[in-house]
């Protein structure tokens, strides 16, 4: 490792960021081309998932890619895909040396770039940047695992733990700030995900707002029979932002027929009792390609996903009212007999935003089944 090689992957992996949300089945990758310490090029996955970091930043480049240091935050591919090799272009380019925080996880890399590289003398230096990338890659490598995508879990709740009054009054139990704060972490994310009773009770849009964005993220319903409302604000912004409608078997085929025509994307899960197979719903999300999806509720849905062990990571938004017992809790009944059988997670941070205080948890690895 070289003193300038932190510099350098840090800017890589912040063009990165710039793609997630929008790059998947794809990771977020970026790029930067450096040639006698001057940058001669850079780039990041661009919207779905092509052209690849690596492609943008040698076009940028072009005859100064020769002799220079390739900077990416992951192992360039190997495979011929919907395009070439990166590795390949690199070599072709005249790369002299490649840095890079770790090896690609999808089996049609995992090392076969790197060997590529150095079977054709290119010098290749891992481990810059490492922990940084693993975070960013996060929900790429958690569909390579296990087939399903990240999923955090936001709650906004007031003091003791409620999301509305007994009447369902919940606008707003947190302020602007953190309202706007959500919809970055929307626009993060490849899909929005909430339940039947959250899109028939304040039949929200769930898109991003407030700020520019190259692709909307997917809107995501999870409802049994789909008896949703029709003349929502989703239904009529369909050409807007994808809506994706997830369902049982017994959902009426004429409510089915209706929602097609209207543009929404049907995906049907199997039952698990009287409820979708939550683990299979994830499933089938992760087949779509999906890598990161943020749930914004309801209760019901939070308290199934928890119970699955399905949730990665717990956003909690807390706003500085209290409403009292006779409110509407965050979340459903999780059927615990014992506290040893309850979800845990490990705190990462808490930030003040505005009035609010908003707490980062990620799951507790020992609890999981995975």
């Amino acid at each position: 490792m070289r003193p300038e090689d932190a510099h350098h992957m840090d800017r890589a992996l912040e063009l990165g960021r710039r793609g997630l949300g929008n790059t998947w089945p794809n990771p977020a990758v970026g790029c930067v081309l450096v040639r006698d310490g001057a940058v001669v090029g850079e780039g990041w996955t661009q919207p779905g998932g092509r052209p690849h970091a690596e492609a943008m930043a040698l076009e940028l480049a072009g005859a100064s890619a020769k002799g220079a240091t390739a900077y990416v935050t992951l192992e360039p591919c190997a495979h011929h895909g919907a395009t070439p090799p990166c590795a390949d272009a690199l070599i072709a380019a005249g790369i002299s040396r490649v840095v890079a925080p770790f090896a690609d996880e999808d089996p049609r890399v995992s090392g076969k770039g790197f060997a590529k590289l150095r079977t054709a003398g290119v010098e290749v230096t891992t481990g810059v940047g490492a922990d940084e990338a693993a975070r960013h890659h996060t929900g790429f490598f958690h569909r390579v695992r296990h087939g399903r995508p990240l999923l955090t879990l936001k709650l906004a709740t007031s003091l003791d733990g409620r999301i509305a009054t007994a009447s369902g009054d919940s606008q707003w139990i947190t302020g602007p700030e953190t309202r706007a704060y959500v919809h970055g972490l929307r626009a993060t994310h490849d899909a929005v995900m909430v339940g039947a009773g959250t899109a028939r009770a304040d039949d929200p849009l769930l898109t991003v707002r407030g700020r520019d964005v190259v692709q909307q993220p997917v809107r995501i319903v999870v409802s049994r029979r789909l008896d949703l409302p029709q003349n929502s604000q989703m239904s009529r912004t369909v050409d807007e932002a994808p809506l994706w409608l997830c369902h049982a078997e017994d959902a009426p085929q004429e409510v089915r027929n209706l929602w097609t025509d209207l543009g929404a994307t049907l995906i049907e899960v199997p039952l698990n009792g009287r409820q979708l197979d939550i683990s299979a719903l994830m499933q089938a999300l992760g087949s779509q390609g999906l890598t990161r999806v943020f749930c914004e509720g309801g209760g019901d849905l939070a308290a199934s996903l928890l119970a699955a062990d399905r949730v990665d990571a717990l956003d909690l938004h807390q706003g500085g009212v209290i409403i009292g017992a006779e409110g509407r809790p965050a979340l459903g009944a999780l059927g615990l007999d014992k506290l040893s059988e309850a979800p845990r997670f490990v705190l990462d941070r808490v930030t003040s935003i505005g009035n609010d205080v908003v707490q980062s948890w990620t799951r507790h690895r020992r609890q999981s089944q995975e």
